[in-house]
């Protein structure tokens, strides 16, 4: 107990007979006791607190491990679903493959435009024909 020998024991129990006498010393004895006894659950609690602050700080750490991973999935998901970025990109990978794909082929006009409708022709503009 606080690194002391037998000896030293002996020592400090005779001192306290000779300052205390023989009367007051068990009163004297009972109340150091109860004094290391408060000590050592006041070391005690002070313990426990320590030991659930370190868990505190270790699950506040993994809480925000994972905030930053969800923030990082969100900003990713807002990426992939904004419509204009993306249809942006789309619009450019098509006129790449177009561009590198297909040749280059000059459309003629055509002076006669041939007027397409969907009526009925009689017999008679039939035959025309």
């Amino acid at each position: 107990m606080f690194g002391l020998g037998f000896t030293e024991i002996l020592l400090i129990a005779i001192i306290a007979i000779l300052f205390l006498g023989p009367d007051k010393l068990p009163s004297t004895m009972v109340n150091v006791a109860k004094f290391f006894k408060t000590v050592k659950q006041s070391i005690g609690t002070v313990k426990d607190s320590i030991e659930q602050e370190m868990d505190l700080s270790d699950i506040k750490e993994e809480v925000l491990s994972y905030k930053k991973e969800l923030l990082d999935v969100g900003n990713d998901i807002k990426k992939s679903t904004n419509i204009s970025e993306v249809g942006a990109q789309l619009s450019n990978l098509n006129d790449d493959i177009l561009a590198e794909d297909t040749p280059v082929v000059k459309k003629k006009k055509n002076t006669e435009a041939k007027k397409v409708t969907f009526e009925k022709k009689s017999k008679l503009e039939s035959k025309d024909v």
